[in-house]
């Protein structure tokens, strides 16, 4: 399914051409709220949100409504059909993370919600229309657009999340943080009237790969690699090398119970030849959650790639490599060695400290993520133990 379909029953005229670049987007969620259409996925916080006619009302300061689906693609957009009061103050953002953009109606303005914060003036905000509203994420960079329905004018604001990575000896650079739009799309009013939503979507930038990479902050450099080095993070190297198409689908902090989760939202959307998963830095990886995801990932026609996590400074690694090679051998498939690529003697066993960034963390410095060298090498080994990705 693709978003013309979404097109065809929005508007027509100006809109419509807008957005004709958008037609080849794939839809992972979309619906219409009304109140013969309520939709139960949207977890409604606040006394004086309820369904109407023809949408969702949103009134009430604090108030907010969250869709009950976990995504965590890296290229991806939500979209909102809506019209505002003409004082609503709108937030649009994740349940988790610092990541938040809102629309002053009676400011007339958009931003991020960042320090220092990043706003940009829209003269043609009027209450009396119809709004889309896109908030995109492409990777470390994130868009808020807003398209006027009736009259077609549009612009847009955007922010570049720059993470702290490692410099020195636990010395952070100072970075930029925008957030990466975790983990479930919420929004709501702060103040002012109420706003009515017409319509929200969710979409892939992306479709049929070659290669989705599942995973933890491993797999997640965008947080927190320097924007001037996130080009060459491992995932990014691995998706410049490849002849096909590919992605990432990671979130910092994770464990295989929320890949499992967010899976089922991506993957049957979007496809994939191969689905690779870098899991365990944070625990659960039993053999009934492994054998549970390789299995699920076969049931979608995709081949599953279950790679070694790399080595760390408190040689936890082991025993959780242990458990996926067990699971490997068990199924018969593939996976990349990353501790191999981030050890001392290139065993799995000790980690190689110059190949990770020291960070502080809670008040405490620890090697905790790979660097560029580290990033590099990883990259190298998937081409040792899994070449046929590039083939």
């Amino acid at each position: 399914m693709r978003t013309i379909l979404l097109i065809l029953t929005l508007s027509s005229g100006p809109y419509l051409s807008l957005i004709a670049q958008d037609v080849s987007a794939t839809v992972l969620y979309n619906r219409l709220l009304n109140r013969d259409e309520q939709c139960l996925e949207l977890v409604i916080r606040g006394d004086e949100v309820r369904y109407v006619g023809d949408g969702l009302l949103v009134a009430g300061a604090g108030s907010q409504v969250r869709l009950d689906r976990y995504y965590a693609l890296a290229s991806r957009f939500v979209r909102y059909r809506l019209q505002f009061s003409e004082d609503t103050r709108a937030v649009f953002h994740g349940d988790v993370g610092i990541f938040k953009v809102y629309i002053d109606v009676a400011n007339k303005t958009i931003g991020f919600m960042t320090q220092p914060q990043i706003e940009k003036t829209v003269g043609f905000l009027n209450s009396e229309h119809e709004y889309i509203v896109e908030i995109h994420r492409e990777y470390q960079h994130s868009i808020l657009r807003i398209i006027d329905v009736n009259t077609g004018e549009h612009t847009e604001i955007s922010a570049t999340h720059e993470g702290r990575g490692g410099h020195g000896k636990g010395v952070e650079a100072p970075g930029f943080a925008v957030g990466l739009q975790y983990d479930y799309y919420c929004f709501g009013i702060t103040t002012g009237g109420p706003m009515l939503v017409k319509q929200m979507g969710v979409y892939s930038n992306l479709s049929d790969l070659t290669l989705l990479m599942y995973g933890d902050s491993i797999t997640e450099p965008d947080g927190y690699y320097p924007k001037t080095d996130f080009p060459n993070a491992w995932t990014q190297l691995v998706i410049k090398q490849l002849e096909g198409k590919a992605a990432t689908s990671a979130r910092g902090g994770t464990t295989i119970l929320q890949v499992l989760k967010r899976i089922r939202n991506e993957l049957p959307y979007i496809k994939a030849k191969y689905v690779m998963v870098t899991i365990g830095t944070n625990g659960k990886n039993t053999e009934e959650n492994l054998s549970e995801l390789v299995e699920y990932i076969q049931s979608q026609g995709s081949i599953p790639i279950l790679n070694n996590i790399p080595a760390n400074e408190s040689g936890t690694q082991v025993s959780v490599n242990a458990e996926i090679e067990k699971v490997r051998k068990k199924y018969g498939i593939k996976g990349c060695r990353f501790d191999f690529a981030t050890s001392v003697s290139n065993d799995g066993l000790k980690v190689d400290k110059t190949t990770m960034y020291l960070e502080d963390f809670d008040h405490k410095q620890i090697y905790h993520h790979p660097n560029v060298k580290g990033a590099k090498l990883m990259f190298e080994r998937t081409m040792i133990d899994i070449p046929e990705i590039y083939q």
